[in-house]
């Protein structure tokens, strides 16, 4: 007798089969996240410094603006990211 877990597993690898991915693919996928990590990390180190001097400043309003780009360039950097792992998971 199988538990909910097996049988919730065995429909999903109907509806979606796991892709098997070559030696090649996973070679590039490591490649962009090491490339993702190291410009995120670049770019955090830029900008944190930016919001240390804003805040030593006393500049409330730019710090603010400062956090909001972070944000803003983390998901952006994450999500072109994940759009050149898609496209190299597609190519079989």
């Amino acid at each position: 007798m199988k538990s909910a877990y097996e049988l919730a597993m065995e429909r999903l690898e109907r509806q979606a089969p796991t892709q098997q991915l070559t030696a090649a693919q996973k070679s590039a996928i490591a490649e962009i996240e090491s490339s993702c990590k190291a410009r995120t990390a670049e770019r955090e180190l830029l900008l944190k410094d930016e919001i240390a001097k804003a805040m030593a400043a006393g500049k409330l309003h730019e710090v603010e603006a400062l956090d909001r780009q972070l944000s803003m360039d983390i998901r952006r950097l994450n999500d072109e990211c994940e759009k050149k792992k898609a496209k190299v998971r597609e190519t079989a």
